[in-house]
């Protein structure tokens, strides 16, 4: 844990520095929900399990998972996903 803390205090020094959203330095994801019919996440390491009610994805240091009905991914780049269809939930796993 103390760890973990250090290295927080690093991402937000450099981001302070450079002006920059401590997200961005952090490498963490960044996630948009558009009500409850759109999904956008930036920074995704794939896809790891993929249904119309549940999608598992690599956020590199945990999962997203999204829940729903009818859950469809629109669009996929190396570096950004899209999801639509009715989403119940948006799970965070360790």
């Amino acid at each position: 844990m103390e760890k973990n803390k250090k290295d927080l205090g690093v991402f937000r020094e450099a981001a302070e520095l450079f002006d920059l959203p401590g997200d961005v330095v952090a490498g963490l994801p960044h996630v948009e929900l558009v009500g409850n019919s759109q999904f956008y996440m930036e920074r995704h390491r794939g896809i790891l399990s993929y249904s119309q009610e549940e999608i598992d994805i690599n956020g590199d240091k945990m999962i997203i998972r999204v829940k729903g009905a009818g859950l469809e991914l629109v669009s996929m780049t190396g570096e950004a996903l899209r999801i639509r269809g009715t989403i119940s939930q948006v799970e965070w796993v360790d």
